[in-house]
């Protein structure tokens, strides 16, 4: 047998009364006839009670006899089976696993920390018993495999400066990212019979030996950004202010003084610093 088979044994209120009705008329009638062949009325009660099993909610008992599959109890509630059959309790609840931070390189090479959080559950129960020697050490084993191949899959982050222009990165496409970390941690766990539920990178950063190299070049490509909007506004600014001056016929400005009044209002503009204005008290040429 290759595959879960589900049954429903017998019903365990019946069976625990059958096994009192045995158990205890049969040391009544022992001690009342003093008849020892009522012995065999408590051997059997005593014979029947290992078969008592108890199911709780979102939980399930795979049964073997004599190292044969028998089938998996998944219903709630109280049973009695085989008192020969050998029952491996399974859960079926949802289960977290946080894993720890990995150090590997991305499509790059950078070296990056990385964790994932992976929530799943049993599906099948005869592939988590049987198909893998431990499930639960399977799935965290796969789900670090998994992550280190997706983390060579992607780059960390955008570096257009080096021509990587990647759509998906690690950093910025979160869902996308995600639905192929799910999918290829399902395609990993189904030969245990685990269904992923859900699977998210919980942890992203640069390794210590390039965080402080990595956190100074994006400050610096953000300052570049922000240069590079600052010199378009002043540029626009600039022939505003030319533009104004020239339909209002305010002052004639010859191609000297117009390129000494763009070269004042760029460095103010553009200036880290408030200017300091320096007033003429002589005539405009001096």
């Amino acid at each position: 047998m290759k595959e879960e088979k589900k049954i429903t044994p017998a019903n365990g209120y019946l069976m625990l009364f059958v096994f009192f009705l045995l158990f205890i008329g049969g040391i009544i009638a022992l001690v009342i006839s003093k008849n020892f062949t009522f012995l065999i009325s408590i051997f059997m009660a005593i014979l029947i009670a290992p078969g008592f099993i108890m199911v709780q909610p979102n939980n399930s008992r795979v049964l073997l006899l004599f190292g044969k599959y028998v089938g998996t109890i998944d219903i709630n509630g109280f049973y009695w089976t085989n008192p020969f059959y050998t029952k491996k309790k399974i859960s079926l609840r949802a289960s977290n696993f946080d894993s720890e931070r990995l150090k590997v390189n991305d499509k790059l090479g950078n070296p990056i920390m990385i964790s994932t959080i992976l929530v799943w559950r049993v599906k099948d129960t005869y592939k988590a018993a049987f198909d893998v020697d431990n499930f639960e050490n399977f799935v965290r084993v796969q789900t670090d495999a998994a992550v280190r191949k997706l983390a060579s899959m992607y780059p960390y982050d955008n570096f257009a400066d080096e021509g990587h222009t990647e759509d998906i990165t690690l950093r910025s496409s979160v869902n996308e990212v995600s639905e192929a970390l799910e999918k290829e941690i399902h395609e990993r766990l189904s030969i245990a019979g685990i269904e992923v539920l859900e699977a998210r990178i919980g942890y992203l950063a640069y390794a210590q030996e390039i965080a402080n190299a990595m956190l100074k070049r994006q400050q610096a490509t953000a300052i570049v950004a922000a240069r590079h909007k600052i010199v378009e506004g002043a540029v626009s600014m600039v022939e505003m202010a030319l533009e104004a001056l020239g339909k209002k016929q305010i002052i004639d400005l010859d191609e000297e003084r117009k390129a000494a009044m763009v070269s004042n209002l760029m460095v103010i503009l553009c200036g880290d610093k408030d200017a300091s204005p320096v007033l003429n008290t002589g005539t405009l040429n001096q």
